[in-house]
């Protein structure tokens, strides 16, 4: 008795990876409404617009575009935003997503890094996208850490694979940055992604160091990774400045605890209903307790929080984030958006291992390829890899 539940367990896990077309739709059509959803952002990004304003925008569009989908389907679909718009400008790193009071506005020259993700059913697409607010190519120090960034992100799409180690795309990125004059961030994290899972136990550390260690991994076939590049002019090494600007965070599944004020119950159970298990941001709770209420369940570990994190004044700092699914004809890069012309002032020409790396194919050979023509990506890169993004498969 006992063995047959475990084999229907197994059974039951195999069904909700990619050898289901049914969970690759889910994922693509996930995919497809973030893409836009960071079109629409992007084209938002002038300089006086509030910054709280292009966060709502993102993500009304996501919780819109999602409700409209799914809709007749036997079962009720979870689906919705799975990380909540941030707009971060320069020298902050990451997660900011500002209360609707904050009035932070963007300005010309901003360097804006977009971060946001959307699911349906559980199947989790992110990206992470920056933009200059500035007519013509950008230059300069702007320039190389968009393209160290960029390149950073397609070798990692290289190196993403069946029978690669987590720690060869570690190893990899930080040589990239390197070449532009650029470090890579530390902290950040790239993760498997599964059903409901946001940050699978498999990640690929940003940065080696005897601070953060994590096991090694080996890529299998049917797996998705969010692969997140964090690249900056500064040393790398973000620091949190005011734990107020902290809006985001994600309900701690495996904690309890019986809060005693009345604000943090009040707002506790809010979360539980509205956000068990996906991140969220504090705007969308009833903002009067939320300040209060949360405070405790913080103080508790009832909640995950993501903090706005700053590399100092001065510094610039990029982000790209894409959702890859490790299918078994290839590498389907999911999410992504096209980037600026860049003008960078350092060159990779002459780096003979960078240039192996970008003319790796994402296409595996067992299996001919099949229908789509999409081996090209390779190619491109191997001409420029300022050319390689060419933009997601928005199927």
């Amino acid at each position: 008795m006992l063995q047959m539940s475990s084999d229907d367990e197994v059974r039951e896990e195999k069904e909700l990876d990619l050898s289901s077309n049914d969970v690759v739709t889910k994922y693509k059509a996930a995919a497809e409404i973030l893409n836009n959803a960071l079109k629409l952002v992007v084209s938002e990004c002038k300089p006086k617009a509030k910054i709280v304003d292009l966060c709502e925008k993102g993500d009304s569009f996501i919780r819109e575009q999602t409700g409209n989908v799914y809709k007749n389907a036997k079962r009720k679909i979870e689906r919705g935003i799975a990380f909540p718009t941030c707009v971060s400008v320069n020298n902050t790193v990451c997660h900011f997503s500002p209360l609707a009071t904050d009035d932070a506005v963007l300005e010309e020259n901003d360097m804006v890094k977009i971060d946001m993700g959307c699911h349906i059913d559980g199947f989790i697409a992110v990206v992470a996208h920056t933009h200059v607010i500035a007519n013509g190519p950008v230059t300069g120090r702007a320039a190389d850490v968009l393209a160290a960034a960029n390149t950073a992100a397609e070798v990692a799409m290289r190196l993403v694979r069946p029978g690669k180690k987590n720690k060869d795309v570690t190893e990899a990125i930080q040589k990239v940055a390197a070449a532009y004059d650029c470090k890579i961030v530390e902290g950040v994290l790239s993760h498997q992604l599964k059903q409901f899972v946001i940050d699978g136990n498999k990640v690929v550390l940003s940065v080696s160091n005897a601070d953060t260690k994590v096991d090694d991994a080996d890529f299998e076939e049917n797996e998705v990774y969010a692969i997140d590049i964090v690249t900056s002019t500064g040393e790398g090494k973000p620091k949190l400045l005011d734990e107020k600007q902290t809006t985001i965070y994600k309900r701690a599944v495996d904690k309890n605890y019986h809060l005693k004020m009345k604000a943090s119950r009040f707002i506790f159970s809010e979360i539980s209903q509205k956000f068990p298990i996906m991140p969220f941001t504090a705007r969308a709770l009833e903002e009067k307790r939320a300040r209060l209420g949360l405070v405790e369940c913080m103080n508790h570990e009832l909640l995950q929080p993501y903090p706005v994190l700053h590399e100092k004044p001065g510094d610039l700092v990029a982000h790209i984030k894409f959702t890859v699914l490790l299918m078994p004809n290839g590498s389907d890069k999911i999410t992504s958006h096209l980037l600026q012309e860049l003008k960078p002032t350092k060159s990779i020409e002459d780096n003979a291992e960078i240039k192996a790396w970008l003319a790796l194919g994402t296409k595996s050979k067992k299996k001919g390829g099949g229908k789509k023509k999409k081996g090209k990506k390779g190619d491109a890169a191997e001409a420029d890899p300022m050319e390689a993004t060419n933009g997601a498969s928005q199927e």
